[in-house]
């Protein structure tokens, strides 16, 4: 092809094309468009359709026999200049909607389901004839070996096959191109998987992790003994792997389609899922992928309903490494209530709203989680500022224990605040529970301790119920009477031996982020409320702070040590996958005195 010839423009496979009474409906893989308005339309595509290369007699773009295909219209000049200027717009509202695709002049079509899957077809085509597939199984003759071969061999590239006596029974591994990109492709007992694309070295290990992670969940026979799979099933997952792979080799787009579905992540490897019975497949972040510490890490989450995708991510109920937090059937008045199981047993988490406990549960489990491991206790929040702000609230707490939490406060100075008074008036008259609370200042910093005790211990009782360490007195009898009102809920209403976490104003911000109350609500109104916590947040960190001896200039998102202690960030599946979904671990309590 030399600069004086133009590429080839013709409209892609797979467009299909609708006559209207006065327009027409196109509409392919990766677009539509609906052009109203002129009876001269359906004329103006006739010569459009000659003009893209098809002759009179090819209709694979048309739909015959539709009930609103048009009558004949006009005759139409194509040298008449309106008529060159109507198809020259025709053409951009085609190119606009990724209805056309550009081949090389002079070079043979590639295949079509390239032309389908990008509008310049022909670089990718020169790709794959560069580089033939390669497909590895300890059994090439097997069903899902001969399955792959075969759709890399109606994809125009016919692989060549290697007997590899290291991969398990029900294991294909394809790879292809000069800087090689695999993936491999597996039967299990209940359905199969596909790999997303990797080195040939990291797909094997990725595909071993799979098969345990699926087989661990489900309780199947690891990869290699699965039973007869259905031909239907073994055909969608060779077909997936051929696609996967030649997408990927030819510099394609993933066909996982990160951009339309909202579970998966940019840098996070996505694998297909396909169960059996009843037959399914979908895509699912790998969360505890390759992807380690070592991995720049995702931007926080800014708002709450990120957050909560991110969690979703890593309680994925094929591939997550937490159990995800759900309300189930916990009563959700008067407050909210989420549980999930931890490596401590099942947990229970109360907050004023279900997507606030789910936030509170899936942090803590991640904390228990990762408690026992090397790097010692932690706070993991859904960024730097939250996980921070989780952190200084256990070591006040801590401190308030060896210290003394200050002096007491009048129930005046906290009583009349809407939100203290509706939770206490609910876990006192609501609930009737016999307790007292007591509010507290730190010494020589603007935070409270409030404490709920049970006072039918009688005096001098230590039976606390629950505690808050907030910027306010209010702010600290709200939250601890509201985590008093959500620990005799789970008590009742959990699973036996359930832990119990409360929410705090840690997770306010990101409630409030992008949330805008409205302008007649008090702080009587959960969202205002927690917009003002939110406000009060920052103030009351560099008071903890300062209490505590963290220094929070040095924090970093990830696994992180903000104390200065040298202590390493969490590894391991859970600190990996946290790391991943863009979360912080604040580990290393050695610097806080």
């Amino acid at each position: 092809m030399t600069a004086a010839e133009p590429p080839r423009t013709r409209l892609r496979p797979g467009v299909a094309v609708t006559p209207l009474r006065a327009g027409l409906h196109l509409r392919g893989r990766d677009g539509s468009v609906t052009l109203e308005g002129s009876r001269a339309l359906p004329a103006l595509w006739e010569l459009l359709w000659e003009r893209l290369g098809h002759g009179p007699e090819d209709r694979r773009g048309v739909e015959e026999g539709d009930r609103s295909r048009p009558r004949p219209g006009p005759r139409l000049d194509p040298t008449d200049p309106r008529v060159e200027a109507a198809l020259a717009a025709l053409t951009a509202q085609l190119h606009a909607h990724g209805l056309l695709a550009e081949y090389p002049a002079g070079a043979a079509e590639p295949a079509a389901w390239l032309g389908a899957s990008t509008h310049r077809p022909g670089a990718a085509g020169a790709a794959l004839a560069a580089a033939r597939p390669v497909v590895a199984a300890a059994d090439p003759e097997g069903p899902l070996a001969t399955a792959l071969i075969s759709a890399l061999d109606r994809a125009g590239t016919r692989p060549e096959v290697h007997r590899d006596t290291s991969l398990p029974a029900d294991r294909v591994v394809a790879f292809a191109g000069t800087a090689p990109v695999a993936v491999a492709v597996a039967r299990t007992a209940d359905g199969g998987f596909v790999t997303a694309p990797a080195e040939p070295e990291r797909v094997r290990s990725d595909a071993d992790s799979i098969a345990a992670r699926l087989c661990a969940d489900t309780g199947s026979a690891p990869a290699g003994t699965a039973t007869q799979a259905p031909a239907a099933l073994t055909a969608l997952l060779a077909g997936a792997a051929a696609q996967r792979l030649l997408c990927a080799t030819a510099g394609l787009p993933d066909p996982a389609g990160r951009e339309e579905d909202p579970r998966l992540f940019p840098d996070v490897p996505a694998v297909l899922v396909a169960e059996a019975r009843p037959p399914h497949a979908s895509y699912h972040p790998w969360v505890a992928g390759p992807a380690g510490p070592a991995a720049p890490s995702p931007a926080p989450a800014g708002n709450l309903a990120e957050a909560l995708r991110r969690i979703e991510a890593l309680g994925d109920p094929y591939l997550g490494v937490l159990d995800a937090p759900q309300a189930g059937e916990l009563p959700q008045l008067p407050a909210a209530l989420a549980a999930c199981g931890t490596s401590a047993g099942p947990l229970v988490a109360g907050a004023p709203r279900a997507d606030l406990a789910r936030l509170t549960a899936a942090c803590r489990a991640a904390e228990l989680h990762l408690d026992d491991g090397p790097s010692g206790p932690v706070a993991v929040g859904a960024g730097p500022e939250h996980a921070l702000g989780r952190g200084l609230r256990r070591l006040a707490l801590a401190a308030a224990d060896r210290c003394g939490p200050g002096r007491a406060l009048r129930e005046e100075e906290w009583r009349d605040h809407p939100q203290a008074r509706h939770w206490w008036t609910v876990l006192t008259r609501h609930l009737e529970l016999p307790m007292e609370i007591t509010v507290h200042r730190f010494r020589a910093e603007r935070a409270y301790l409030a404490v709920v005790r049970d006072s039918a211990a009688g005096p001098g009782n230590t039976k606390v119920a629950a505690r808050a360490v907030e910027a306010t007195p209010a702010d600290a009898a709200a939250l601890a009477a509201l985590g008093a009102v959500t620990r005799a809920m789970a008590a009742e209403y959990g699973p036996a031996g359930a832990v119990h976490t409360a929410f705090s104003g840690a997770e306010a911000p990101l409630a409030a982020a992008g949330v805008e109350p409205a302008g007649w609500a008090d702080e009587g109104w959960t969202d205002r409320w927690l917009a003002g916590v939110a406000r009060r947040e920052p103030e009351l960190c560099a008071a903890l702070a300062r209490l505590t001896g963290l220094r929070p200039e040095s924090q970093q998102p990830g696994g992180a040590d903000l104390t200065g202690s040298g202590a390493a960030g969490p590894t391991g599946p859970v600190g990996a996958a946290l790391h991943a979904c863009g979360f912080t671990v604040l580990a290393g309590w050695g610097g806080a005195r």
